[in-house]
């Protein structure tokens, strides 16, 4: 298809989205009358140019000024049947709804995921996560069982009953967080040293999401070998927004936006413009096929590095699709000054995951006259010597990336948490 094929397609999904948007009873309305409706924003760049952004802290103020779910809504209440919930931000949780017309939207974006992962629908997945109102393994496991896979969910399982269903019913793909990839192939090598052969797991991918550690090349490659070489993909989306992206065999360790499902920016997050390929900024959605629950030019708050790729499937195969090098990179709100060196947690993960001695760590940050410092607390696997050697060798890595000592501290065996969601490994002192 030619260029301007993707562009045809996301502008009659915005204008029907906005037509929709301006004839409902959404918050919406006002806004885009006010800007002189689709008479004036006739084109994505006159909508990029016109169209305020839509922040968090937004979404939040409507839900307090019109509980419980806001104003943004198109439809009215009874027509929505699914609820999710994230994982929660310092003013509470935020729920979200769909329609089954705007979750059927979300499972064929899923199916892109597994389909460009090359997931047979001949294999069993599981899913091991806890099955509660987080939106994003819902959405794959439904999208799961209408491709024709055997779906195993894993909710309220302990991690040992996960492993024995996993071994039992012969699971070739795994579901889960990065996070929990790891904790789970843990426990698998524990298991495996203390059964042998007649133990074993033979998955041949895992697609992980819900952090950013899916795009480190250190916690993938931690990951696979954890599981005796098992190919991982990484995956990205927002309760706010659904699934976004997928990783594709053609650019590993980068993720592909899924463009006929979304108006994507990448902008400056200073001066809201749009930085140029191979630059560095913020993620900014439009979700076009999630209109009963819309968002128009969310700022996700992720940090990403805008490139382009091939668009091999899907309804504008042949053309230019976003692309996120590396993957998500961090979180805009995560960043932290320290001594003067701006430092990402998942900078700090990086460095810590090129060690497989590191059985699972924790950042300490301290804050002293609005100064901040860090401490990283290791365990390391245990039966292997040289502890504190290992310690010193982490140090002097992030001296040699952030030119400043970062204390390592080594701790007892098992005497850090684990996590089956998403990770807390960053703790603030005093908090």
């Amino acid at each position: 298809m030619a260029a301007e094929d993707l562009r045809s397609v996301q502008w009659a999904k915005l204008s029907a989205l906005l037509q929709r948007l301006i004839k409902s009873d959404s918050g919406y309305a006002g806004i885009l009358s006010d800007l002189g409706g689709l008479t004036a924003i006739d084109s994505i760049e006159a909508f990029s140019e016109k169209v305020p952004f839509t922040t968090k802290e937004q979404i939040i103020t409507d839900r307090e000024l019109h509980p419980p779910y806001g104003s943004y809504l198109t439809e009215p209440i009874t027509s929505y049947t699914r609820f999710c919930q994230s994982s929660g931000t310092t003013r509470g949780p935020m729920a979200w709804l769909d329609t089954e017309e705007s979750w059927g939207a979300m499972l064929r974006n899923w199916t892109r995921v597994f389909d460009e992962a090359a997931v047979s629908p001949d294999e069993t997945v599981f899913f091991a996560f806890s099955f509660g109102p987080f939106l994003g393994f819902w959405t794959a496991f439904e999208a799961a069982v209408a491709r024709g896979n055997l779906s195993l969910p894993g909710g309220g399982l302990s991690s040992e009953a996960r492993l024995q269903m996993m071994a039992r019913y012969g699971v070739k793909i795994l579901c889960c967080t990065p996070t929990y990839a790891l904790r789970l192939g843990e426990l698998y090598q524990q298991k495996r040293a203390a059964e042998g052969a007649a133990f074993s797991i033979d998955l041949s991918k895992i697609i992980v999401a819900g952090e950013p550690g899916g795009g480190l090349p250190e916690v993938r490659s931690a990951i696979s070998e954890a599981w005796g070489g098992a190919d991982v993909f990484d995956h990205h989306g927002m309760t706010e927004v659904g699934p976004v992206s997928f990783e594709s065999q053609a650019h590993r360790g980068s993720l592909c936006v899924i463009d006929e499902s979304f108006i994507t920016e990448v902008i400056d997050p200073e001066t809201g413009r749009e930085v140029n390929d191979g630059e560095q900024g913020e993620l900014v959605l439009t979700p076009l096929d999630r209109a009963a629950s819309p968002l128009l030019r969310y700022r996700t708050g992720d940090l990403v590095e805008k490139g382009a790729y091939d668009i091999a499937s899907g309804a504008c195969a042949g053309d230019r699709g976003t692309l996120l090098r590396g993957g998500i990179l961090g979180r805009l709100d995560e960043m932290i000054i320290v001594r003067g060196v701006n430092i990402y947690p998942a900078a700090i993960e990086r460095i810590v995951r090129r060690f497989p001695e590191v059985a699972e760590f924790q950042v300490q940050e301290s804050r002293r006259a609005s100064m901040s410092e860090l401490l990283v607390r290791i365990e390391v696997v245990e039966g292997v010597a040289g502890a504190q050697g290992i310690a010193r060798a982490i140090e002097g890595e992030f001296t040699n990336a952030f030119a400043m000592r970062i204390p390592v501290e080594v701790v007892e065996a098992e005497s850090l948490p684990r996590f089956e969601f998403k990770s807390r490994r960053w703790v603030v002192e005093g908090s």
